[in-house]
């Protein structure tokens, strides 16, 4: 990866035939796959962006759908930057496994209702996508929009891989939130460091003003105030000469 360049891993997941496989070639290949199989076990792509002025590499994992795989790609949820749930418009039977989808990800995830991580300072971005939209739908939009907004979705789309709609548009604001968020991170750790250091300057000088201070006290308690205040008003030599001559005339 080049310097200075971000990672993000990103994971699609869904039930088997909903499209997770066409929208990762659309995206980072511009073709639809001809023949699409199902997916066996994970496969992955990277794709380099720029996102903000700043140079990003989306490593875009394609789990399969099929119950015999869940073992193998609930693995790839603890360390996923971003969980892309997909499911088909079309498909009644592929909206309804949703809700067993979501339990998976706040199981496996330690994802909590509003998608942060326990111990963790780092959210994982959730978003939903209902596929397919080019065909006749079975599920209306302002349902998967209740779905996505009652499970605390980060974020809901409808794309099409096969009319290249919202394609780009999903893994670009995937993308833009993450970027944004890693940089609020970083500036939030630098903050952080600076009122430390800012904190221990100003523990630093107290703790020397009090020092100074008590030493002045001591000296008067020594009955040296006098031979102290000659020093600073007429100079050092000054004021030890005058307690010189002070002894001088009480010995005789």
């Amino acid at each position: 990866m080049e310097e200075g360049s971000f990672l993000f891993k990103i994971v699609l997941i869904g039930n088997a035939g909903v499209g997770k496989t066409c929208l990762v070639r659309q995206f980072t290949q511009g073709k639809f796959p001809a023949r699409s199989g199902a997916t066996i076990g994970v496969d992955f792509l990277l794709k380099p962006m720029v996102v903000k002025e700043t140079k990003v590499n989306l490593q875009i994992w394609d789990t399969a759908g099929q119950e015999r795989f869940r073992s193998i790609t609930q693995s790839y949820y603890r360390s996923a930057h971003c969980l892309v749930l997909v499911y088909d418009i079309s498909s009644q039977p592929s909206f309804d496994s949703l809700q067993q989808w979501s339990r998976d990800i706040e199981h496996f995830t330690g994802a909590s209702a509003t998608g942060t991580i326990a111990n963790s300072t780092n959210p994982v971005l959730r978003v939903l996508v209902g596929n397919k939209c080019d065909k006749e739908r079975e599920i209306p939009h302002s349902v998967g929009q209740h779905f996505a907004d009652s499970n605390q979705f980060d974020l809901f789309l409808e794309t099409s891989a096969l009319a290249l709609e919202n394609v780009d548009r999903l893994f670009v604001e995937i993308a833009t939130i993450l970027v944004e968020r890693k940089l609020a991170s970083q500036n939030a750790g630098t903050s952080g460091k600076r009122n430390q250091l800012q904190s221990a300057h100003g523990d630093g000088g107290s703790g020397a003003s009090e020092s100074q201070g008590f030493s002045f006290k001591s000296l008067l308690s020594l009955g040296v105030g006098n031979s102290l205040g000659f020093g600073v008003g007429g100079g050092g030599g000054g004021g030890l000469g005058n307690d010189d001559t002070n002894k001088q005339r009480r010995c005789c």
